[in-house]
């Protein structure tokens, strides 16, 4: 956590009106000396989900736009001015290409994950989008309107699918969500236990919930209008 909060001090100082520290689970060591912008921090009596979470921070936002940022992301230039330059009126949500440590390149752009994809993505040949159709809650730079008008996120997803959820509702509601390849950010992953099941049951549960939505399959069919007029041009 200390490092990005130094990054943040040191790359965003005139973009970033404050920090909101959420503290789930008590950890000691958690300092915030010494870093000039202000910070708002929060103690959870109890651990929430990670989308309950950022609907709390959110009650603090004062400004146009709202940083969904996991505490493992590292910045190496102010990558919030950068993907402002390129927001348009119908932006919702922009998104920099994510490093994963121990690879040459950013991560491939996500497909939406129906039942169909996820087995395609086991076959030969498999190709990512030319664009994402989500991204991942690790960052993302969030229209304060465009998440007022979509009720944030859905805190029934307690960890896992609440960023496909959001990306799909923000597109529904005729907002854009964006990667700007030129905007790269490292994320020093911090993978669970394998030994814990723990994980595998949330993303499993969270699956069930996300194929239930009416919202996922509207959003899986306007993604196969969009494609089948694009491929018509």
């Amino acid at each position: 956590m200390r490092p990005l909060l130094e990054q943040l001090d040191r790359w965003c100082p005139g973009v970033v009106n404050r920090i909101v520290l959420t503290v789930n689970l008590p950890e000691p060591g958690i300092s915030t000396e010494g870093i000039g912008l202000p910070v708002v921090r929060i103690d959870n009596s109890q651990p929430l989900g990670f989308g309950a979470n950022h609907n709390q921070a959110f009650r603090h936002c004062r400004t146009p736009w709202f940083l969904v940022l996991n505490p493992d992301i590292r910045l190496d230039v102010d990558a919030v001015s950068a993907l402002l330059a390129l927001a348009a009126d119908d932006t919702g949500l922009l998104a920099p290409r994510v490093h994963e440590p121990g690879k040459a390149e950013a991560e491939p752009y996500r497909t939406l994950p129906t039942p169909a994809e996820l087995l395609r993505r086991r076959l030969p040949g498999h190709r990512p989008p030319a664009a994402p159709d989500w991204v991942a809650g690790m960052f993302m730079l969030l229209r304060r309107d465009a998440f007022e008008a979509v009720q944030g996120f859905d805190e029934r997803y307690y960890m896992y699918c609440e960023d496909v959820d959001l990306c799909a509702r923000l597109r529904l509601a005729g907002w854009q969500v964006r990667s700007i390849p030129s905007v790269v950010v490292r994320h020093e992953a911090q993978r669970a236990s394998q030994s814990s099941l723990r994980p595998l049951v949330w993303h499993v549960a969270s699956l069930a919930r996300l194929w239930s939505s009416l919202a996922f399959w509207r959003y899986a069919a306007l993604l196969r209008r969009v494609e089948n007029r694009n491929a018509a041009l």
